[in-house]
């Protein structure tokens, strides 16, 4: 899963957003809570960034507004580090006496958690919250199990094309408004530039590719009663694929440089000068600030199929649960209310750019950042989010998607092979998740 879309921390967030976490915890006995302490102290992990200051600041807030109403209730934060989270949280699932009462985590880590019994059901609370009801869809389906709630969203991550404007003027081109002009439009400017790539693309580029499918009508996977089963063999799947797999090539982006980049690899491409197109997050804008071509770009959302269109992407992000171990059960949940609320999210973007999962919070926040804008219509043209299964993060960190790719641009393998190759270890990924 990719866990976080950050623009403070850039070089983290590109890996994280789109979120990845490659470990989850293993089933447990008995995680369950006895009884719902009313004082005490909470313990809470979250995840520290590269500039952690801002974020402490607002966290700071949220729990003196907590403590203000909660005066019997004490909190302790611990910021731990991102890479070593896989290990802490298995070992809290483990040994539920010394696990804290509220974590955040990466979305894709949903499902996952809730197999392994880490994470309480919170649907009647969240149900009657009055901020949740203002949740954007995506983020939503981000902390829902089988119709249940196990957590609220803090913040949500999309990407969007960005663009040359020096470039494109020197060519007398415009941004492109569907996906054949994008594919022809980047064959275009390396014809024309050679040294630059048309569209910076990555064979290892899971969440850049996506939109792909998506706007085809495809899917990754399709509900089979209570699991999952691929569908990225689909013929609409299949048409997405050929669509993002057609940008490598002598053309545009050759697979000898392009077939092992990610989407850090391919930012950083753009950042650098040396691409007149990428698909980056609104978590990409520091980065690209602080590259070559700060001043000469813009970013328009990626188009679809049809022209005008917006294609689908990827909802990156993290949330906040209250783990089902927890004792005070009740502070827990008004905490994670305090933590992920309206009030917080708006001041959690104005200190660390990550995007509020409320429409309402997120379109003040484009009036105030004019570079958010793009980010905000590519999210209400309707983002989409991985299968709700714990098989994902085996599915993300066993590569099978990038394998795909790669065994494409390389000529290994056409479309239907490799597509049919990638559905059958994912099917048996499902299966083992049960």
């Amino acid at each position: 899963m990719k866990l976080s879309a950050r623009i403070a921390a850039p070089a983290a967030a590109l890996v994280l957003a789109g979120l990845t976490a490659t470990a989850c915890a293993p089933q447990t006995s008995d995680t369950g809570a006895k009884g719902d302490e009313k004082t005490g102290t909470l313990r809470v992990w979250l995840f520290q960034e590269v500039g952690n200051k801002p974020k402490e600041k607002v966290v700071d807030t949220a729990v003196a507004a907590f403590r203000k109403a909660h005066e019997d209730a004490k909190v302790e934060i611990e910021y731990i580090p991102v890479e070593t989270r896989a290990q802490r949280v298995k070992a809290a699932f483990n040994d539920p006496k010394s696990a804290p009462d509220l974590i955040e985590y990466g979305n894709t880590d949903t499902a996952g958690y809730v197999k392994d019994g880490g994470l309480a059901d919170i649907t009647s609370e969240f149900g009657a919250w009055a901020d949740a009801k203002d949740t954007d869809p995506a983020a939503r389906q981000s902390v829902t199990v089988d119709g249940k709630v196990y957590g609220a969203p803090l913040f949500v991550g999309v990407r969007a094309l960005y663009y040359r404007t020096d470039v494109f003027a020197d060519l007398g081109i415009q941004p492109p408004k569907s996906q054949a002009e994008l594919i022809s439009t980047a064959k275009k400017i390396h014809q024309k530039k050679p040294d630059l790539y048309g569209l910076a693309v990555g064979g290892a580029y899971t969440y850049g590719a996506m939109p792909f499918i998506w706007a085809n009508g495809g899917e990754l996977a399709d509900r089979d009663g209570s699991s999952y089963k691929s569908a990225i063999n689909s013929a609409k799947a299949r048409k997405g694929i050929e669509a993002y797999t057609s940008l490598f090539g002598a053309g545009n982006c050759p697979p000898a440089k392009c077939a092992a980049m990610g989407g850090n690899a391919t930012v950083t491409a753009f950042a650098s000068g040396k691409a007149a197109m990428a698909i980056g997050g609104d978590f990409s804008h520091t980065a690209v600030e602080d590259g070559s071509v700060k001043g000469k770009y813009a970013v328009v959302p990626l188009p679809g199929v049809t022209e005008g269109s917006i294609a689908p992407a990827f909802a990156g992000g993290n949330n906040i649960g209250v783990l089902k171990s927890s004792s005070h059960r009740t502070l827990a949940v008004d905490l994670m209310k305090e933590l992920t609320g309206k009030a917080s999210q708006a001041r959690m973007f104005d200190a660390m750019g990550f995007l509020p999962t409320y429409g309402d919070v997120r379109a003040d926040a484009a009036k105030r950042e004019p570079f958010v804008e793009p980010f905000v219509k590519t999210l209400g043209a309707g983002a989409k989010f991985v299968p709700a299964s714990p098989a994902w993060g085996q599915i993300d960190s066993s590569l099978i998607l990038p394998t795909m790719f790669q065994e494409i641009v390389s000529g290994r393998k056409d479309v239907a092979k490799a597509a049919d190759d990638a559905a059958k270890k994912m099917d048996a990924a499902f299966a083992e998740a049960g």
